[in-house]
Parts: C-alpha cells; structure tokens; sequence
C-alpha cells in the first residue's frame, strides 16, 4: 500500500510502493483505476482511467500486482464496451447516463450459463491454443480454448450447463480450465506460425475492391479531414466486409458519430447471415468527452479481443476511428510526465507505439489445429487541417501497406467514397491478383490496369483543360475524359446511403467496369469511323451504365445495354 504524492492531470505520483512497469493499481478513496507507467526511484507514476478531480495528496494507492487484461469468454459478441472492457449497458444500469468514478463491471457476464460441449476425454493431452469444447452462441459456435502457457493429462471432463467461472476440463497436473481466459491488453497473444496475406478482404466498396485492395490479415489508414467521410467508410467497411468478426474502436470520436453506430448496428440486418450484425460485433466506445487516459488503452483493449477470435481459425475485421485521437491522448500523458517532446509536441516513441500496434495485424497458424485466422486492422487518422505531412499520419504510413488518402475536394463535390485514386495505394494489389482473376473473372488485372491508364490520362489532360478548356483538345483526348468520367462517376463513387448500392460484390463491380470500358472501345472505333464526338458522348447507353450500380439484377440491365450500345452506335456511324 502507497500513498498519493502528487496529481497531474490523469497523471499521479505515488510513494511508499514496489510497483512494476504496467501494473493496474486502486488510486485514492473511490479506488480510481490506473496503471503505473513510469517509475523512478520510490515514485511510480500512474496513468489514471478516469477523472481525477478531488483526488489529492495522502489518499491511498493499492497495488493490485496484475497488468491490465481483458475477459476474454463465449459473451463477448454483442457486447458494447468503454476503453477499459466495462460493459456500459450494466454501467448505465448501476449509475444512469453518466459514469460514476470507480464504478466497474465484469468484461462478460459471470451468471450467464452456456451449453458446453467437450471434445477432450479423460486422459487426453492437451497443450496452449488447443479446442477443448464449444459453446452455441447466436453467432454460430464459439470454441473453448486452452489457455497460452497452459498443458497436461486431461483428468475431469464437466460438459453440461456452465458458467464461464466454473471450471469444464481439470488436469492432473492440478490446473483447472474455464470457459472464461484473462489476457494482458499490451502482450500479443502467441501463434503457430505467419501465414501470406494472399486472400482479399472484400469490402463490397467498388474503388477498394477493385482500386486497392486489402488481404486478410492486412493493415490500412484512411486519412483525411474534417468531413471528408472516414466514419462513414469505416462503418460501411464493419457492415459489409467478408470478416467473420468486427471489432469496432470509436477512440475519442464525437459522441453523435459513436451515438449513430451504437443505435444502427444492433438494427442492422447482417449481409452474411440475415440476423443483426451486433452478434458478430464488438463495439468499444470512448468518446472525446471520457477520460482521456482511457481512450489510450481502448485501442490495445480492441485488438486483444480480435487476436482472441483469431486464435479460433476466424477472421476479425479491426475498425479503429481514430488513431489520432490515440496519439493525442498520449501526448497529454507524456507532457504530464515531463518527457521531452517529439515533431509538434508528441513522444518520442509515437513511431514505435504505432508500429506495436500495427504489427498486431497479420493472417496466422493458430495454436489450434484450426483454419487460418486473421486480424485487419484499418485505422483512421484524422490530420489537423487535412495535412499529411503531420506526424501521426506520416509515422502510419510507414508501418501500413494500403494508404486510402480521402480528399476534401472530392468530398465537396459529393464524391463519396472520397477516397483520392492518385494520391493512394495498395501494397496487396499484386499479390491478390490471382485470387481475383481465379473467383471473379481471368481479365480483372487487365480491366482495373485500363480504368488506371483512364484515369492517369485524365489527371495529366486536366490540367491542359484548366488552361485552354476541354473543346481545345483533339477529339480524341475529349473521348478519353469522358470515359474517365463514367469511371469515376459509375464505379469510383457509391452511395453508402442507397440499399443496393451500398454494397457492390466482386463481380458485380467488374461488370460495371467491363460495361464503361466497352462503351468506350465503341466510342474510339466509332470516332475512328468518322462519328462526331458530340453525337458519340449524347448517347443515351451512357448514362444508363449506372443503373447497373443500384440494381441486383445487373446482368439482366447489362445485356439489354449493351444491345442499346451496338444499335446506337451503328447509328452515329452511319450519320
């Protein structure tokens, strides 16, 4: 037991103990939340998750002598969290609509019973990562898994009604197994071995499918500013992408754009199953308004919960909106504890934490003798200004393969996604080719290779219009704009608000863009035949290519186009 020596913020200095680094301590009469951060000499300073205001010198700390870990158990779906794994709707339940200080609840629910079902016998031998049982949850079947460190004879089996504290397989060794696992927030759980990030995450978004792609087990930032449309990818991404399983951080968001998702997902009807996509989803909520300590922990509280659905053979889609808000939260500790500052006040260690986390990511062996699993980890970053040289930004790149840059130019001419085709990248694209060319169609390389050659033309062309206007360029240059247009316009852009559009598979954004690149082969052979390009770009057949986008019988509009396109061309020819 120690003693306060000092407050500073969400930063307290405390005497009288022998902590260790990233121990979790009681702070002060209301037994405050903290972690000890940073120790020098008899003085350990402890980053507090939550409001300190009234705490002061004297008061006790008490040492708890465990890091800070999540509850990790068949449950966790469906739950809605804070940056520390407190369930907020029981939170709600205990103190209202706002959190009392040092008020706390159980990760999972510890009376809850569930169906475990072993598939381990007496006398087995088991080790770390192996499935021991499984539990029926309303997302499929949720697998019971031996904890890492953990082996031995197996010497009790108890199937039946459980709950998660009871224990279902003893050893002889005298350990005991429950269904329920605690697991430190900034250790990554152990794997079997890397696996190649060669199976795309489809995303159902046309220009990242098709433009820049993502693998399973990959890593992406989304930048941009202010209303440039980050939340809303990012929530399109937790709805429709092919992961088993969504982990989503609103890391110091506003509370309206939290409010949005807490109230839409639980209504959402799930694209794979039918049911409400809230059983395949963790939410962790910690606004701009909750303490500012906690929201640095709820990014490593996220991707611990996603390694752990990995570990099951799954695929875990990780959300995090945003890491700027991360790096500012700890740029207020690190000020408190008198570091000295990095590039525009931030730590000096900012590179290295982004990097921890990113690397987190990755498609794996699991201990388990299971399928593959992954984790993707897309963040958010929020640059000041929109600028992208700062050092959040900067310091992500390094780490991430795909770079989604979104575009406030394009968002004020609402062209959403708003996501900038010069400007971002895809470090997948290569490697997933294959796939695509296999699933989807053998000449999808060689489509998303043309609509790019488009698109870089149009980029150097408009430059020359900006100077001597479009009717200044030859016709056939005027052509090549007009078809970058259709791309643009019919493939890059999509409403995520539109029932149909919202979500475009594989193959249904290759037609779109076989169709634009057909219009415009005919309409180079058309001007080739001497049709004026006036007659060719006032062709009705143009503007009907986007009905293919918010249809579902697409195929059915894309012959009956494609008909209207011969008979139209044939006609400006023979004009």
């Amino acid at each position: 037991m120690g003693e306060i020596h000092k407050v500073t913020g969400p930063v307290v200095v405390a005497t009288g103990m022998n902590p260790q680094m990233y121990d979790v301590v009681s702070v002060g009469e209301e037994g405050l939340m903290g972690e000890v951060i940073q120790i020098e000499g008899d003085h350990a300073y402890i980053q507090v998750y939550e409001d300190t205001t009234g705490v002061k010198p004297g008061e006790p700390v008490e040492n708890t002598e465990e890091p800070l870990s999540v509850e990790l158990g068949p449950g966790l779906l469906g739950s809605i969290y804070d940056g520390l794994q407190r369930p907020l709707p029981q939170l709600q339940d205990q103190t209202g609509d706002f959190i009392a200080r040092g008020e706390s609840a159980a990760g999972i629910d510890l009376d809850q019973e569930f169906d475990f079902r072993p598939s381990v016998e007496e006398g087995d031998t088991v080790k770390q990562g192996d499935i021991i049982g499984r539990v029926e949850v309303d997302y499929g079947t949720h697998k019971v898994l031996v904890p890492p460190g953990t082996e031995g004879k197996v010497a009790q089996v108890s199937s039946g009604e459980h709950t998660v504290t009871e224990t279902v397989v003893a050893l002889e060794n005298g350990e005991e197994i429950q269904m329920r696992q605690e697991w430190p927030i900034r250790q990554e759980r152990p794997v079997e071995d890397d696996k190649r990030p060669e199976v795309p995450l489809i995303t159902g978004q046309r220009v990242l499918d098709g433009m820049f792609p993502i693998a399973k087990g990959g890593t992406a930032a989304i930048p941009g500013p202010f209303g440039s449309g980050k939340t809303v990818t990012q929530q399109s991404l937790a709805k429709f992408s092919d992961a088993d399983i969504i982990v989503y951080i609103g890391c110091g968001e506003r509370g309206n754009e939290m409010t949005e998702v807490l109230e839409e997902f639980p209504e959402l009807e799930d694209p794979q199953t039918g049911d409400k996509i809230i059983n395949r989803t963790v939410l962790i909520a910690n606004t701009s308004n909750m303490p500012v300590a906690a929201r640095e922990a709820s990014i490593y509280t996220g991707v611990t919960i996603a390694e752990y659905f990995r570990d099951m053979g799954l695929d875990v889609a990780l959300m995090a909106d945003s890491t700027s808000r991360w790096a500012e939260a700890m740029r207020e500790v690190s000020a408190r504890l008198e570091e000295m500052p990095g590039e525009r006040g931030y730590p000096a260690y900012l590179a290295s934490r982004l990097a921890e986390f990113y690397e987190r990511a990755g498609r794996v062996e699991p201990l388990a003798d299971e399928d593959p699993g992954s984790v993707s980890i897309i963040g958010a970053v929020s640059p000041p200004g929109g600028d992208f040289s700062e050092p959040v930004t900067q310091n992500t790149l390094r780490v991430v393969k795909n770079f989604w840059a979104l575009d406030s130019d394009l968002a004020e001419k609402r062209h959403f996604p708003a996501i900038n085709w010069e400007d971002s990248y895809s470090g997948y694209s290569e490697m997933l080719s294959d796939y695509f060319e296999e699933e989807v169609h053998e000449d999808w390389t060689q489509k998303i290779q043309r609509a790019r050659d488009l698109l870089q033309k149009d980029g150097d062309l408009q430059e020359t219009v900006q100077l001597v206007g479009k009717d200044a360029l030859p016709d056939r240059e005027r052509l090549t704009l007009e078809i970058a247009t259709l791309i643009k316009e019919f493939f890059l852009q999509q409403n995520a608000f539109h029932s149909v559009d919202e979500y475009s598979s594989p193959e249904k954004s290759y037609h779109v863009l076989d169709l634009i690149l057909k219009w415009g082969d005919k309409a180079y052979k058309a001007l080739e035949d001497g049709a004026l390009v006036e007659d060719i770009v006032g062709l009705d057949s143009k503007n009907r290519i986007a009905e293919l986008k918010f249809n579902e019988d697409y195929m059915e509009i894309k012959e009956d186009v494609q008909n209207q396109m011969r008979e139209e061309f044939d006609q400006v020819v023979e004009q």
